[in-house]
């Protein structure tokens, strides 16, 4: 399977189509006349042959016992760790990731929050690249939430 990077959109497919569809694969796109991504993600990916696909909510940074960590990294963890077990319960892995989409609490700690976010989106990514968006907000929807994140797999 190639590598995968940004912003893939599912294929649809009727059922009885399943039985001779080829292997899935998904393959970055980065085009020659852009310029590089500015982290480790993929400008695009393209997804051939998906037979599942996975969209997640806004996955927060709530533990099993209901508690949030009071650290932005804590939390990254947290939403992280949920993340992975959603995609276990759907067989799939970080591999299958197409896109992702993160939204942080915009704070006076900025550079430092973002760099945080990214290092452990690089630590659980590895080398595989997903499309990937980050966005700066005022708030979310429960002021103890400092990040919350969405994604897109596919196999």
């Amino acid at each position: 399977m190639e590598r995968v990077s940004a912003g893939a959109s599912g294929v649809m497919v009727m059922a009885s189509q399943y039985a001779t569809m080829v292997t899935m694969g998904m393959s970055q796109i980065q085009p020659d006349h852009m310029g590089a991504p500015a982290a480790k993600y993929a400008h695009a990916v393209k997804v051939d042959g998906a037979q599942s696909m996975v969209f997640t909510s806004g996955v927060v940074p709530t533990m099993p016992d209901g508690t949030v960590p009071p650290s932005l990294e804590g939390q990254t963890r947290v939403v992280w760790a949920n993340l992975l077990e959603i995609l276990r319960a759907a067989q799939m892995g970080v591999s299958h990731i197409v896109s992702i989409t993160t939204y942080v609490v915009a704070r006076d700690t900025l550079t430092a929050d973002l760099a945080s976010v990214m290092a452990v989106r690089d630590e659980v990514m590895a080398d595989h690249r997903a499309a990937s968006t980050l966005v700066t907000v005022p708030a979310l929807a429960r002021a103890e939430w400092l990040i919350e994140i969405s994604l897109v797999a596919a196999s």
